[in-house]
């Protein structure tokens, strides 16, 4: 099977392994593996991207169902985000050929420290905005989406009081990432629960 071949004593197999670093040593896997062992083809295969790959290694990775097809959600370390944006465009181009046109999008692993409650002893330090929730879930935001910019955002309250938040993102972007924008707020849904639109607003011809 994949999985024998891939996890088994081979040196390919563990190279991969050095790919993934899952929290409190836990094991990765299957697909994780997988993702591994993609990035170290891409790092051995590819001269240009052969330099950042060498620092870059993944948390976690999972599937993501979208309208018929899946998403591949890699995660690697926050401190690694802007080695990652430096070759991002390009990765992403050549997993999404490895996992045969399957969507790719990258996230920094982030924490969220949740607000002490009523009755808790207040913490020493004060929580850094960075870690609060909004704020962790405004950066997932702006992962999904890189490297196109967020332009403005907009949330829209239903009459059953849901809400939905609209992004509108860069209209010169719009012919690169208009074909991924369903899997954008399929993955952004499974990740913060929150429901999201993308919308390229309309330039004004002066």
């Amino acid at each position: 099977s994949v999985r024998s071949t891939r996890l088994g004593g081979t040196a390919a197999g563990m190279f991969a392994h050095k790919k993934i670093l899952k929290e409190k040593g836990a094991d990765p896997e299957p697909f994780e593996v997988d993702v591994a062992q993609a990035i170290c083809d891409l790092e051995a295969n590819s001269n240009d991207l052969k330099a950042e790959l060498r620092e870059l290694y993944i948390v976690a990775a999972k599937e993501v169902d979208v309208t018929g097809r899946k998403a591949v959600v890699i995660f690697v370390p926050f401190k690694l985000l802007k080695v990652v944006h430096k070759i991002q465009s390009r990765l992403v181009r050549e997993l999404e050929k490895k996992f045969s046109g399957k969507h790719v999008v990258i996230i920094g692993q982030r924490r969220i420290m949740r607000k002490p409650s009523a009755g808790q002893r207040q913490p020493k330090q004060k929580r850094p905005r960075s870690r609060t929730l909004t704020a962790v879930h405004e950066a997932i935001l702006e992962d999904l989406v890189y490297p196109t910019e967020i332009v403005g955002k907009h949330t829209r309250y239903r009459l059953d009081s849901s809400k939905i938040i609209k992004v509108y993102l860069d209209p010169k972007e719009a012919p690169n990432v208009e074909y991924k924008v369903d899997t954008f707020a399929t993955v952004y849904k499974k990740l913060t629960g929150k429901e999201v639109k993308f919308e390229f607003p309309v330039q004004e011809s002066h």
